[in-house]
């Protein structure tokens, strides 16, 4: 069950989980703040825990705020989209055909049926980015599984409003955030070992990120990599 809290004028969503620990995250596009916490931490503690992290919460806000956005996509001749980090000029196609999207040289064709408009050329553009997306992390996956000694059981590919990637350890299932395919192929590379490294240890604690040192030395400037890069305004960063 949800509730609400306020420290320092800034609105705190409090979400009660059967967890040991308090998390708190704060999440694009408009820097929303929220707190996870155990189903007996008490609401003054919670208010005492936020008001000790109020720098960083101040911090990440702002840093949320002036990061880049992309601009909104029209879906029209000689606008500008992205594959795995590099622009295209897209080119639109109107035949009584299959839609799909196609890529050559520095060009992206979208095929869409005759009259049809920003919403429908946005659904088969969005399809074809998350075709991308599993493809590429497919073709990632058993090299992972072996390396870290785990099985991902599903890999899910969405549009996922507050997360690059999750992981739920207790039915071995991996989410990825279908708007990867616009950044580069190490950036997918990073969330794919993150969320599957949440199978062996699901909290980010010590030994998490020692995991990743481990297995994938410089994650962090991935991740500091992708989270520099122009954002929808419905991405997150992790």
């Amino acid at each position: 069950m949800a509730e609400a809290i306020e420290v320092a004028g800034i609105p705190i969503e409090v979400v009660r989980k059967e967890i040991r620990n308090v998390h708190l995250g704060v999440y694009p596009p408009s820097g929303r703040v929220r707190i996870a916490a155990p189903l007996r931490v008490d609401v003054e503690t919670l208010r005492v825990f936020a008001v000790t992290r109020l720098g960083w919460i101040r911090e990440q806000r702002r840093k949320l705020r002036e990061q880049e956005r992309e601009p909104r996509r029209d879906y029209v001749d000689r606008e500008s989209h992205y594959l795995w980090g590099t622009r295209y000029l897209l080119r639109v196609v109107e035949h009584d055909e299959r839609p799909h999207v196609e890529v050559s040289g520095r060009r992206m064709t979208l095929v869409v049926r005759p009259g049809w408009g920003h919403e429908r050329r946005e659904t088969v553009v969005a399809r074809w980015y998350r075709a991308q997306t599993r493809e590429l992390a497919m073709s990632l996956l058993p090299r992972w599984e072996s390396t870290l000694g785990v099985q991902a059981r599903r890999l899910f590919v969405q549009r996922m409003r507050t997360k690059w990637g999750s992981c739920n350890p207790a039915s071995g299932s991996i989410r990825l955030n279908s708007e990867l395919a616009k950044k580069p192929k190490e950036c997918l590379e990073y969330v794919l070992v993150h969320e599957l490294a949440h199978l062996i240890e699901p909290r980010h604690g010590r030994r998490f990120l020692a995991l990743l040192d481990d297995v994938l030395p410089g994650w962090e400037s991935h991740r500091q990599r992708l989270n520099r890069l122009p954002i929808a305004s419905s991405d997150a960063a992790r």
